[in-house]
């Protein structure tokens, strides 16, 4: 029977909102294990996870490293700490802004369980729905990631790839940590939806978040010019859709605890020109044509 070893990491999850134990709820019926890569936190982000009180999960706590900050390395390096504490013949990674829907796990289960005896696949592609402003809109346009790997086989060489948003393979350790690009995973493509929330949390709290992280990105400079009065405004964005259909049970009472209005204003787009028209070139074809695909898609 196939293992599955699940694995995620948080730092400070309450102080910024991430909904990380819905996160880690919806993968624990997929997975053998979970490996928790739990930051040092201000606040009581391990406690919560403790408190959960499940076998499957195993913590292992980090500092971050400051000399990581820039390009989002310190991201890939919590990813990497996890993964290779799994012990599964598949991972499966999910971040603590994403959750799974209920329904959908059996699903998974079986793709996991087809894909394992296919040589030529390795890993699963899923399609994601990310959520802005709130709960009811999500931005889907070239300014997002339409898919991501999210689980693959456990075969020792694969490694988050840039800044955890995706993985590749690589010849040895020694290749990765050299800063050599790595070969694409040969991939199923799934219609299992990621639900993230990222851009889903009262706008204090997102401005709070959003210059905080982007010491993970910038040096000191660069996150001082970025610093702004101003609230969050999630009406600065290029477009977005509705959203009517059920969240994961997960998310009940995150959704219920919702403490901020927010009225889409599709007058205020900030979609320049160029992307315009590949937005409309993509409804009408249904692709996103020249975008960059950090894998290599195969027929089931």
């Amino acid at each position: 029977m196939t293992k599955i070893s699940g694995f995620t990491y948080v730092r400070n999850g309450f102080k910024y909102g991430y909904p990380f134990i819905p996160s880690i709820l919806s993968v624990l019926p997929l997975v053998d294990e979970l490996i928790v890569v739990v930051g040092d936190s201000v606040d009581e982000t391990r406690e919560a996870i403790v408190a959960l009180n499940n076998d499957k999960i195993k913590i292992i706590d980090t500092v971050w490293d400051d000399d990581l900050r820039e390009s989002g390395k310190i991201f890939a390096q919590q990813a990497n700490l996890g993964l290779a504490q799994v012990t599964g013949d598949w991972a499966f990674h999910i971040q603590v802004d994403e959750v799974l829907h209920e329904d959908d796990h059996k699903q998974i289960l079986a793709l996991i369980a087809a894909a394992d005896k296919d040589e030529k696949v390795e890993g699963l592609l899923f399609p994601f729905l990310h959520f802005w402003g709130d709960f009811k809109h999500i931005r889907h346009t070239r300014k997002t990631h339409p898919f991501e790997i999210r689980a693959f086989k456990n075969t020792g060489k694969i490694r988050s790839y840039k800044d955890s948003q995706g993985f590749r393979k690589y010849t040895s350790e020694e290749s990765y940590l050299n800063g050599e690009p790595g070969e694409k995973l040969h991939v199923w493509k799934t219609e299992i939806p990621v639900f993230h929330y990222s851009y889903s949390r009262n706008p204090a709290l997102m401005k709070a978040k959003a210059e905080y992280f982007n010491r993970f990105w910038h040096n000191d400079e660069e996150v001082k010019n970025r610093a702004t009065e101003r609230p969050f405004d999630f009406n600065e964005v290029d477009h977005l859709d509705v959203f009517d259909k059920p969240h994961p049970k997960y998310m009940k009472d995150v959704i219920a605890a919702q403490d901020w209005e927010f009225t889409y204003d599709p007058s205020r787009s900030n979609m320049e020109c160029k992307d315009r028209i590949m937005f409309k070139l993509n409804k009408w074809t249904g692709k996103r044509l020249f975008e960059f695909e950090n894998y290599k898609l195969i027929k089931k």
